[in-house]
Parts: C-alpha cells; sequence; structure tokens
C-alpha cells in the first residue's frame, strides 16, 4: 500500500507531489482504500476543512482536504494541492479560466498521420454498462472538450511490431478521462487502457494505461508564474528505451 507521496515543491499555500500510478485522489464512496486527501489529511491536519466536499451517486458528502483537480488513478504525474481555503480558492479560479497548464504523456496505439492537431468535441457518459465516456460532437449548449495534441515520437514494439506513437497531450479543459476518450475518438486509444482500447492487448510492459501526467504551469499566491514538472515513472521509462532502442 502507498502510504507515501513524493512533494515537489510545498510553501505556506500548497504543496505540488508527484502522485504514484494506483493511488486514488479521494474516496469513491464504494470502497475504503488510502488516497491522496487521506494523505493530506494526516500530513497536513491543518488542511483538513480547506476545499469542497464531494457528493457521491449514492448521496454521501467525500470530504477532500486540499483537493484542487484529480488524475485518475492509473495515472501518474504531477499534482497541485491547497494547504489553505485561499489557495484553494485561488488555484481553483486558475483551473476554471482555463489559465492553468497542464502537459501529459502519452503511448498509444499506431502512427497518426499528422504531427499533430487540436480535438474539440464533448464527452458524454454511455448507458450501456460498464459505464464509461463518449466524445461526441457538441450540441445545443453543451460544451465541447479540448484537447491540443503533438506527436513526440513514432514507434514500433519490437516484439509484437505493432506501431506506437509517443505523444503530447495538453488539455485545455478538464472533463473525466479526458485525453483517454479524445485520443480513442481519433482512433489512437492509449495503450492498456482497459476502458477506452477495447481488446487490445497490454504490451510494453504495461498493466494499467500509458499516460503520464508530466507538467503543471500556474501562478502561485505571490503572483509568480511556476512549473512544475517530473520525469515519467519506471515503467513509462522502460518502454521508452525499449522503443527507441530500435
Amino acid at each position: 500500500m502507498i502510504s507515501d507521496i513524493p512533494i515537489l515543491y510545498e510553501d505556506n499555500d500548497i504543496i505540488v507531489v508527484n502522485k504514484p500510478a494506483g493511488l486514488i485522489v479521494h474516496s469513491d464512496g464504494r470502497t475504503e482504500e488510502f488516497s491522496v486527501a487521506d494523505w493530506v489529511a494526516k500530513k497536513y491536519p491543518e488542511a483538513r476543512g480547506v476545499g469542497e466536499d464531494w457528493v457521491s451517486p449514492q448521496g454521501e458528502n467525500i470530504p477532500r482536504p486540499g483537493i484542487v483537480h484529480r488524475l485518475d488513478r492509473t495515472t501518474s504525474g504531477v499534482m497541485v494541492l491547497a494547504k489553505t481555503q485561499e489557495a484553494f480558492l485561488h488555484l481553483k479560479k486558475q483551473f476554471q479560466t482555463r489559465v492553468i497548464e497542464k502537459t501529459y504523456d502519452a503511448l498509444v496505439y499506431g502512427h497518426p498521420k499528422q504531427g499533430g492537431g487540436v480535438i474539440e468535441l464533448e464527452i458524454g457518459r454511455t448507458k450501456a454498462k460498464p459505464r464509461r465516456w463518449i466524445a461526441q460532437f457538441a450540441h445545443g449548449k453543451k460544451r465541447s472538450a479540448i484537447t491540443e495534441w503533438k506527436v513526440r515520437g513514432r514507434y514500433t514494439d519490437p516484439e509484437t511490431k505493432e506501431a506506437i506513437a509517443h505523444l503530447e497531450a495538453s488539455p485545455k479543459t478538464g472533463r473525466t478521462h479526458q485525453i483517454r476518450v479524445h485520443l480513442k475518438a481519433i482512433h489512437h486509444p492509449i495503450v492498456c487502457d482497459h476502458l477506452y482500447a477495447g481488446k487490445r492487448p497490454c504490451i510494453l510492459g504495461f498493466e494499467r494505461p500509458a499516460l503520464h501526467a508530466r507538467s503543471l504551469t500556474f501562478v502561485l499566491s505571490s503572483g509568480e508564474q511556476k512549473t512544475f514538472e517530473t520525469p515519467p515513472p519506471d515503467d513509462f521509462s522502460r518502454a521508452l528505451e525499449q522503443l527507441r532502442s530500435r
């Protein structure tokens, strides 16, 4: 069980951490397991009242001390947490106004024809089980989700001969599973994505979607803009090394 989280930066207002893959950000109201929110409450008891509760589908109020944004359980990488309510509101406004810049690394099946582009599609929920998200054109008052992407490398898996691309993705909005759903929509789902890659086999040693939140740029309470970056974890690094060795 993960009991500690690497800290990249800390001041009186915020903590920037490198969330490991496999760690949930806050309780889902169905299972009991250690989360980022639990870590904040334990390590920074003064932050227990910071943030906003989440209401689960079962109607339960779930405390989320310090949580301003989320990463999927299976996604590793940079997260910023608030230690005070003032910092929480300061960061929340930046997310809402799209001031914060987020950059992800992804390994996907296939080689995109273009070197990059912008995906602008609304994300809705399917009715069929298992419930998942799906990209679709916006209608009426619905708002599109926006993801910019570009190719950082084109490779071939030495074992399966599968075409693999290393993409950089920058979501401009913050919908659930946005990058995963958008990359599926352009027919290049993330490697080992159990929800959105269909029955395609997990390759390159991955046991989770090959997605890593590499960097986060935002304005501190002091007014200074800073970028926080973390290298990909071992599974991602090994996969890139394997691909680049060809």
